[in-house]
């Protein structure tokens, strides 16, 4: 089977700005991720960052990418415009996407989604308990019936997203909160898995059970197959059946429709 091909992409501002977040991840989150991601033999793994030219997501890199991991909070608005489109093609046709933590505010997440994304929060370093909802899900394959993270950031309910293809993961915080941590959609042919862990100033991303989980995830969201969107006009002498056309019509033989 060929390798998959894994994107990791990072916003890599908060490594850039403070020194707790340096200390826990010294070559960025992104690094930290690819190289759990790494472990793997049959993954091939890139990372790219806002800070590089079309933010590392050219037209090339990701029609080599089977699955785009998604790392932002700081700088949501920084994310051009084009760059989000580009990447919803690729969903679209068939690539999978994973948004981790906070990427529940990008501009990918909300325009796929359709709703604000927003939830509650709160910043106090408490336990976070998350519940395996669907034990034969690939997702956590290798993962217990939970697995505890000692200190989190919270995220609480309500989640203003769509109701979710599957729930795979929900958790349980120390102040008494619950939030649905692990829920995946279908957006065109491309499957989307959104995974709530991964605060900055917590070392979330070295932890084994979500290094597990963003493996499986990976496996779980790569291509089964690529459709290429299009909206041709097909010409009468070319439909299934023969027909005869018949009325006026405004549109000229072969134009493209309207959008």
């Amino acid at each position: 089977m060929n390798p998959i091909r894994i994107t990791v992409w990072g916003e890599n501002v908060h490594e850039q700005r403070h020194e707790l977040v340096r200390r826990l991840y010294p070559k960025g989150m992104h690094a930290c991720i690819a190289d759990g991601l790494s472990e793997e033999g049959d993954f091939q793994v890139r990372t790219a960052t806002l800070q590089e030219p079309e933010h590392g997501l050219s037209e090339r890199t990701l029609a080599e990418t089977d699955v785009l991991l998604w790392w932002g909070h700081a700088a949501h608005g920084e994310v051009r415009d084009e760059v989000v489109e580009r990447v919803r093609k690729r969903v679209w046709e068939g690539m999978g996407l994973i948004v981790l933590h906070s990427g529940h505010y990008s501009k990918i997440f909300k325009l796929l989604m359709g709703t604000s994304c927003s939830l509650t929060w709160r910043e106090a370093g408490e336990k976070e308990r998350l519940w395996v909802c669907n034990p034969g899900h690939p997702i956590v394959q290798g993962i217990d019936r939970y697995f505890e993270l000692p200190h989190t950031e919270m995220y609480g309910e309500p989640f203003a997203i769509p109701t979710p293809d599957e729930q795979i993961f929900i958790s349980w915080f120390e102040g008494g909160e619950v939030f649905r941590s692990g829920c995946t959609w279908r957006r065109g042919n491309g499957r989307i898995f959104y995974f709530r862990p991964g605060h900055e100033s917590y070392p979330i991303y070295h932890d084994p059970n979500v290094r597990q989980v963003l493996k499986n995830a990976c496996r779980w969201a790569r291509p089964e197959g690529i459709w290429i969107d299009s909206c041709p006009n097909i010409p009468v002498e070319e439909a299934p059946e023969p027909i005869t056309a018949q009325g006026e019509t405004i549109h000229l033989p072969g134009e493209e429709g309207f959008r």
